[in-house]
């Protein structure tokens, strides 16, 4: 799986803005894609040294409108810590 399939887009909250501070930053990753390869995506794309990566399965919420009810697909977040001393400028001043 190419690095740029692993990570689709980065969680942007106000948990993960103060989380970037400490050298944590959080992604939705594909449903298949696991640690290493995670690891290894934001080491190539960022440039910066991972230390660890923590993976959840986020499970999709069930909505209702009227008497119709769907549910949207599960999917999955990773939250990676950065060597300390670095950081990911993309998340600087969001």
């Amino acid at each position: 799986m190419h690095a740029y399939e692993v990570l689709k887009r980065p969680i942007v909250t106000e948990k993960t803005t103060l989380q970037g501070g400490q050298g944590r930053y959080t992604f939705e990753v594909d449903p298949q894609a696991n640690k290493h390869q995670i690891k290894e995506a934001v080491e190539k794309i960022f440039d910066v040294e991972v230390v660890a990566v923590n993976v959840i399965a986020m499970p999709g919420k069930r909505h209702r409108y009227g008497r119709h009810v769907s549910k949207p697909q599960s999917w999955k977040k990773a939250t990676v810590r950065v060597a300390e001393g670095q950081s990911i400028g993309f998340f600087e001043g969001v």
